[in-house]
């Protein structure tokens, strides 16, 4: 099982590196959030009943996971002020600068928006992306339309 389990990690680690970016304020942050979202898929492993493509069902534990823990650090940040150096994708990431420009507009949106461009940008169908989520195929159409509109409008004050 445990096997199995890393090689189907390994083969779809990209989604997970996509979350813990745009989620994540700063390079320490992304590296526990990994280690978070594999914790918490190896405990749900056991339980995948393979109902869905093993990446849906990964995505939805790693948003899951990623949103979670916003919600707790966001709640401890109302208490105490901390300084984050932004977060700089070419110290982890080799993008180019049209996709460090994207992902630096993708984080600025809230966490569902989020989420849904990026199962979009993973060309998910919007019954996946709904399935993931967790919110009707009508209201992610409707939120997907808002983003990128959201998104264009931060991309063009970046560049």
């Amino acid at each position: 099982m445990e096997k199995k389990f890393i090689e189907k990690i390994q083969k779809h680690q990209g989604i997970l590196h996509k979350i813990c970016f745009v989620y994540s304020n700063s390079k320490a942050d992304k590296e526990d959030l990994y280690q978070e979202i594999i914790l918490q898929l190896w405990k749900s492993y056991p339980s995948f009943r393979k109902e869905s493509k093993f990446s849906t069902w990964m995505y939805r534990v790693a948003l899951n996971t990623a949103i979670t823990l916003n919600k707790k650090a966001a709640l401890f940040e109302k208490h105490k002020t901390q300084l984050y150096d932004e977060y700089s994708i070419a110290e982890d990431i080799d993008y180019s600068e049209d996709l460090k420009i994207l992902y630096k507009a993708i984080s600025k949106l809230s966490k569902i928006e989020k989420a849904i461009i990026m199962l979009w940008l993973e060309e998910k169908t919007y019954s996946e992306i709904a399935q993931i989520i967790g919110i009707s195929k009508k209201n992610v159409s409707v939120k997907l339309v808002r983003s990128k509109k959201k998104l264009t409008k931060m991309i063009k004050k970046i560049s």
